[in-house]
């Protein structure tokens, strides 16, 4: 069934029309609406963009289930929500930093890298300082087109549900759709009360009862794999942790300063212009800058105590490399599994108390929330949305709303950024740039057309 001949929604009409929709309120959209606040207060007065933004979660939380203790950032400070975009904005780490009192604190430490503990505080800071565009507890079920004006659909529903079940509906101009990322499972393993993805590690360890085993597992080779396996050789210090992955061992992720320029805002316009064989070869040879990699202190550290263990003859940090794993069953005392070295064959048995499963994520394709308007998306010859340099989706010609994809699903169009913390504060200014050029659009045709009609009339 086409968009086009889509009724309205069974909500009924919205009361008002937004500007802006966001979708999701985690870094990304946070940014955009730092960028829409600073817009709107930028004197001379501009006209406001009006946005509402809705979060599934009861408050602000990015990643709060591995805001492990110690754990530092992997990308500077100066990569905040708005220092790339307008060093000199109220939204930058160092003015929160200042806020709190921990400036020159801060800076003796002659670090880069906060903890992320520490800029997760930063994020909840600027989230609480735009608190009245976001409504929390509110997921978005459904974007459909409002009615067609002479052929043509100016406004967009976002149908949004309740936890108590009731709904709502949106009107908008533009949606702006960042989701993020869901966990990645490995086949036919599913998530239980001891088989955890690593994003809710802190949540579930605290819950955790009996330990009749004195063992987990851990699956992964990157940056979140290696911090389970310290958490948790630090956290439960009479319990084995086995680290298990197809590799031979931990691999460093390069972050050499000229491979970290393909992470430079300038990198983004480069990609987006490039031909489909060099933006595939530059994801292949700058991989390792993000993906299934490890950062080289932590690498060190786990060698450290694999050594000293073995040095002491108590090993409890087991490092099972070139091991695939082949099942997990979970029990109400424990979890199996069955391993296989890829080296030899030979499958085994290992009973542990939990499984972290540090497998990775996957974005959610926005077209699971469009419906038939999914159809009016135009795509390439891969399938994939074709998404303008200004993160707008190309549509049809008769979808004059705006629809906007930013984080995840975008890395085909923009990069490897487009998941990262890197670029948000440019990219934000980016859409924010958009949705004012795109208002303005019809406003000056419209009094264009006004002048002529004057300039026509007898006078």
């Amino acid at each position: 069934m086409s968009a086009r001949h889509s009724g309205p929604t069974p909500h009924g009409p919205a009361d008002t029309v937004h500007d802006v929709v966001g979708v999701g309120f985690g870094p990304a959209n946070l940014a955009l609406a730092v960028a829409i606040h600073e817009h709107n207060t930028r004197p001379p007065a501009a006209q406001p963009v009006r946005a509402a933004f809705v979060e599934r979660q009861p408050q602000f939380g990015w990643h709060p289930g591995m805001l492990i203790e110690g754990a530092t950032m992997q990308v500077s400070f100066l990569k905040d929500l708005v220092t790339m975009r307008d060093p000199g904005s109220r939204f930058t780490f160092l003015c929160y930093l200042h806020e709190r009192g921990r400036l020159p604190d801060f800076i003796n430490q002659k670090s880069f890298f906060p903890t992320r503990v520490e800029f997760h505080d930063y994020l909840r800071w600027c989230a609480a300082a735009v608190d009245d565009m976001v409504t929390y507890g509110e997921t978005a079920v459904a974007i459909r087109p409002a009615a067609a004006t002479a052929g043509r659909v100016d406004h967009l529903d976002v149908v949004v549900s309740h936890a108590d079940g009731g709904h709502r509906v949106l009107r908008t101009r533009n949606v702006v759709v960042s989701t993020g990322l869901q966990p990645r499972l490995p086949p036919g393993v599913t998530a239980g009360p001891r088989v955890w993805h690593n994003r809710d590690l802190l949540f579930r360890t605290r819950e955790l009862g009996e330990r009749r085993h004195r063992r987990f597992v851990v699956v992964g080779a990157g940056q979140s794999a290696a911090e389970t396996a310290e958490y948790l050789h630090r956290t439960f210090a009479d319990a084995e942790v086995c680290a298990v992955f197809t590799r031979y061992g931990y691999s460093p992720a390069d972050d050499s300063p000229f491979a970290n320029r393909i992470f430079d805002p300038a990198a983004v316009d480069d990609f987006y212009a490039a031909p489909e064989d060099v933006k595939q070869a530059l994801l292949g040879y700058h991989g390792n800058t993000n993906y299934s990699v490890v950062d080289s202190d932590l690498i060190e550290q786990l060698y450290r105590i694999v050594y000293q263990e073995k040095v002491a003859g108590a090993q409890r940090l087991r490092i099972l490399n070139t091991t695939a794993l082949v099942s997990v069953h979970e029990e109400p005392d424990g979890v199996r599994c069955v391993l296989r070295s890829l080296t030899t064959g030979e499958r085994y048995r290992l009973d542990s108390d939990a499984v972290v499963l540090a497998t990775g994520y996957q974005p959610m394709d926005p077209r699971e929330l469009l419906g038939p308007l999914a159809e009016e998306c135009v795509t390439d010859g891969r399938g994939r949305l074709r998404i303008g340099r200004d993160h707008r989706v190309s549509t049809s010609d008769w979808i004059r709303a705006g629809l906007y994809l930013q984080g995840a699903g975008t890395e085909h169009s923009h990069g490897l950024t487009a998941s990262l913390l890197s670029t948000l504060a440019v990219r934000s200014g980016e859409i924010c740039d958009s949705l004012v050029q795109r208002r303005a659009e019809p406003e000056a045709h419209a009094q264009a057309n006004a002048g002529l009609a004057t300039a026509a009339s007898p006078g």
